[in-house]
């Protein structure tokens, strides 16, 4: 952080605190999020990424500027890949739309908080990566695998989690209440306390975030190897997921076709990791950023072709 100003940094800690405080102020409510709030965040994010960028244009370099917004567009269009999972793992958890914006604004919240320790934890942890890679990957695999399953089952929630695999794992570390409780994430049950689903979920969800970074990171890092830089494209990234995720829940409802292209986009995620990781083919952000609009624009297409009534 010593190649940067002070004045820079505790610019960027005010002006991400405030953006962060003032947009969940406006969207901290357990409703559906329109397809025109998420639209409306989702320009206002980069608008302010971009302003961002002006400042360290004035206070550093426009070279730091420059590096800054390239980190930046880079993170975001790795970030889509994150999307679709967050999609396999609230449809997993059959969590209602209404409680999905209090999960992901406290799942952003962990997700920075990880996001920074990861970046300045070292190079070690890279180690560690390619093999959390591999079972993650198999992880959506299986998620993709579930979701197929449930396609056309929008209907059957989930009210007992006893079974959930999520609870099984974690009631025996801790105590685990196996119902949603409006939106808690901690209750107190027997006169103890206890996590619920909705905090199951939202664990799974920065776990996620925290695998990703193993890729995303170090691509970065292949732009600009000043920490200031990594963290706040890192962050301003972050911090833009939450709406762009709600632009993709929201066209759910619009593109009957949209779960069978998230069901193949996730087996494309999960076969891109293996195939990094065996070192067989690497798939470029470019080409990977191509395939999923291309299978995403196609189910949009089909839709239009041949509209079927969406749950």
């Amino acid at each position: 952080m010593t190649q940067v100003s002070l004045l820079s940094i505790s610019v960027f800690v005010v002006f991400t605190g405030i953006s962060l405080y003032v947009d969940m102020h406006f969207n901290k409510k357990d409703t559906q999020v329109s397809v025109k709030s998420a639209a409306v965040w989702s320009v206002i994010w980069v608008l302010l990424a971009l302003l961002f960028a002006g400042f360290i244009a004035v206070t550093e370099s426009t070279v730091h500027a420059s590096l800054f917004t390239t980190g930046y567009f880079l993170e975001k269009s790795l970030s889509v890949d994150n999307l679709f999972v967050f999609m396999a793992i609230f449809g997993s958890f059959t969590i209602e739309d209404r409680y999905q914006q209090r999960v992901l604004n406290f799942g952003i919240i962990g997700a920075i908080i990880l996001r920074v320790i990861f970046i300045f934890a070292g190079t070690s942890l890279l180690l560690l990566g390619a093999w959390v890679n591999v079972i993650f990957a198999l992880f959506v695999l299986w998620s993709a695998w579930q979701m197929y399953n449930q396609i056309g089952k929008d209907d059957e929630k989930i009210h007992d989690y006893t079974n959930h695999w999520s609870v099984r794992a974690a009631k025996r570390l801790m105590p685990v209440y196996p119902y949603l409780k409006d939106n808690k994430f901690i209750i107190k049950h027997n006169g103890k306390r206890h996590i619920t689903p909705l905090m199951l979920c939202l664990t799974a969800l920065v776990v996620a975030d925290v695998v990703f970074a193993f890729d995303s990171v170090p691509a970065v890092i292949t732009i600009t190897q000043v920490p200031f830089l990594i963290v706040t494209s890192n962050i301003f990234a972050i911090l833009g997921m939450r709406s762009m995720y709600f632009l993709l829940a929201a066209a759910k409802r619009y593109v009957c076709y949209l779960e069978i292209s998230v069901v193949l986009i996730l087996v494309f995620v999960g076969l891109k990791m293996l195939l990094d990781f065996f070192d067989i083919y690497h798939i470029s952000p470019a080409m990977s950023l191509g395939v999923l609009f291309l299978v995403f624009g196609g189910s949009v297409v089909l839709s239009m072709m041949y509209p079927q009534k969406v749950n």
